[in-house]
């Protein structure tokens, strides 16, 4: 079963059981997948789809920040509540300390040398790590190790 199908099962299902939240976050996604369809006008693979629900994780991490900093903890709440939904569908996150392994090994098979390399060595991470890491933990990871690597 796709991950686009088993989005559409869980939220009949979530219908049948009267999760009205649930319910809601799943009409998002599948809109957020359809509008996708539409611009690249053909069906996505489950790879596609990975970066449609990496997109709306992106999103509600970014509402959450700011509705913390307003002091808008219900809405903040609310957030995290959908958040978990849609990570729910995403493969396993690796832990900070699985980053750092995967990061040290990327720049030493990339041969990366310093700051200038930081581009080729995120766009080789960043492929690799498609769904199972946050983009701004990666980008921090990658600039402390080429920063560390290049001041030796």
């Amino acid at each position: 079963m796709s991950l686009k199908e088993r989005i559409q099962e869980d939220m009949k299902e979530s219908l049948r059981s009267h999760d009205a939240e649930r319910t809601g976050v799943l009409r998002l996604l599948r809109a957020a997948i359809h509008n996708a369809e539409i611009d690249q006008q053909h069906e996505l693979d489950d790879g596609a789809v990975l970066a449609v629900l990496a997109k709306a994780v992106k999103e509600r991490r970014e509402s959450i920040e700011l509705y913390r900093q307003g002091r808008r903890e219900e809405l903040a709440a609310a957030e995290e509540r959908e958040l978990t939904v849609i990570e729910s569908y995403l493969p396993r996150q690796l832990s900070e300390g699985e980053l750092r392994t995967v990061v040290n090994q990327a720049i030493a098979e990339l041969g990366a040398q310093g700051p200038t390399d930081m581009s080729r060595v995120m766009k080789h991470l960043m492929a690799q790590l498609r769904g199972q890491a946050d983009g701004r933990l990666v980008n921090t990871l990658v600039r402390e190790a080429l920063t560390g690597q290049g001041g030796r």
